[in-house]
């Protein structure tokens, strides 16, 4: 016996409300995450060891209880998943070595130029640059500042496990994979403006200037969030997103401005340039599913799913 067809009118009015439970489940995150900032009033800057201790615990409770979002949005958006929530939001064994590697990899290749004008400005070269990763002393006391662990540890753990890990899923469904990766951008992105208010009340920089950095801020914030969250997406694993922030906090920005007057100028440009245009050619070779499996939240993704 035939059952009987569901309502076209109904799946559009079900499609429009899982919709907006989606975009109202990444808001709601990413209130909680900037807001878990401001739950300690202090009139000290955001560098202070006591601001930091505390704006951690606070990330990072936040970031606990993401996978409670994500499973009340299953629940609220009745989407039918046949994988755990954990795994959708990118937390699995299969795959993980080559999704902790690759993406890494793939970031350094991309930062070939600024690793090789930091490698020629180093007294002792390339290997000064080897001796000091590798210094076992050195990575001593970088785990006794809060603000080296705040940026290389916290920061990319908590934020990739909610901007990516949490908030993709439940953009997968409504918007599709592709439109996902550059919409959960735009969360990462303007949740940095609370920096805003940062530098307001420090009375650091005029009103123009804050909006200027802020808005430069947005932008980079954003780009580098669409390649964590193509990251995620290709490999079904949060821990390359994770490698990627540290390492990317780590390096800062390219200092194309310093290439352009280093001593060897031709040199360290044409390598910004091979690092560029290598990443380009292994950005998909490298992000093979191949190499991960079956991506938890591709299964999530209404046909055609082209990035999955």
């Amino acid at each position: 016996m035939l059952e009987p067809e569901h309502d076209p009118i109904e799946q559009v009015e079900h499609a429009h409300t899982r919709c907006w439970v989606c975009v109202l489940g990444c808001f709601l995150l990413a209130c909680l995450y900037v807001g878990s900032l401001y739950v300690w009033r202090s009139s000290l800057p955001r560098d202070h060891p006591s601001v930091i201790k505390h704006r951690c615990a606070s990330v990072l409770l936040v970031s606990a209880l993401s996978p409670a979002v994500v499973k009340a949005w299953i629940h609220w958006a009745d989407v039918r998943v046949d994988q755990s929530v954990w795994a959708l939001m990118g937390v699995r064994l299969e795959g993980f070595i080559p999704a902790a590697i690759f993406p890494l990899l793939l970031t350094m290749v991309f930062y070939l130029g600024p690793l090789i004008h930091s490698a020629m400005d180093n007294p002792k070269g390339l290997t000064g640059e080897l001796q000091s990763v590798l210094d076992v002393q050195s990575w001593r006391l970088c785990m006794g500042d809060v603000v080296w662990l705040r940026n290389q540890v916290v920061a990319p753990v908590t934020e990739e496990l909610v901007f990516r890990g949490a908030m993709l899923p439940m953009l997968v469904p409504c918007t599709g994979p592709t439109a996902a990766i550059f919409m959960a951008p735009l969360f990462f992105g303007v949740a940095h403006f609370h920096h805003i208010i940062e530098q307001r009340r420090l009375h650091k920089d005029s009103m123009s200037v804050i909006l200027l950095v802020a808005g430069m801020q947005f932008l980079y914030t954003t780009v580098f969030g669409a390649f964590t969250a193509f990251i995620f997406m290709r490999t079904g694993h949060v821990v390359g997103p994770v490698l990627c922030h540290s390492f990317c906090n780590s390096q800062g920005l390219p200092d194309i401005s310093s290439a352009l007057q280093h001593p060897q100028r031709s040199a360290l440009l044409f390598s910004y340039l091979m690092g560029v245009l290598l990443f380009l050619v292994l950005l998909f070779p490298l992000t093979d599913h191949f190499f991960y499996g079956a991506i938890p939240v591709c299964s999530l993704a209404p046909p055609p799913a082209s990035v999955c």
